[in-house]
């Protein structure tokens, strides 16, 4: 005879990851903020820019956004690391003493 499910567990189970991947999500928009410098925006005027950006129809502007967000990105990557010790799996501390800003922030 077949053993039954727990779908109390499957739905805690559930629960917890979803719960984890809303916290991971929050911890990674915050560090997002910090990284592109917007940190030193008050709550409000954060707030009122990214309620604008989201309101905005403007296919053209948008399209431009993600251009400058893409390069920024793109950027981040060529300045953290060479893309040998980037896929190295290593937590190598770069020259200088400079350490990736998505390496050990935050991580808990």
């Amino acid at each position: 005879m077949r053993k039954p499910r727990d779908f109390d567990a499957e739905l805690k189970a559930l629960d917890d990851r979803a719960r984890g991947l809303k916290n991971r999500k929050v911890q990674q928009l915050g560090e997002l903020v910090i990284a592109a410098g917007a940190d030193v925006l008050g709550a409000d005027e954060l707030a009122g820019a990214l309620i604008m950006m989201a309101e905005t129809k403007d296919a053209a502007r948008k399209e431009a956004w993600a251009k400058r967000g893409a390069a920024f990105f793109q950027s981040r990557a060529r300045r953290t690391a060479p893309p040998v010790e980037r896929h190295s799996g290593g937590a190598r501390a770069q020259p200088g003493g400079a350490q990736p800003a998505t390496g050990s922030k935050g991580a808990a």
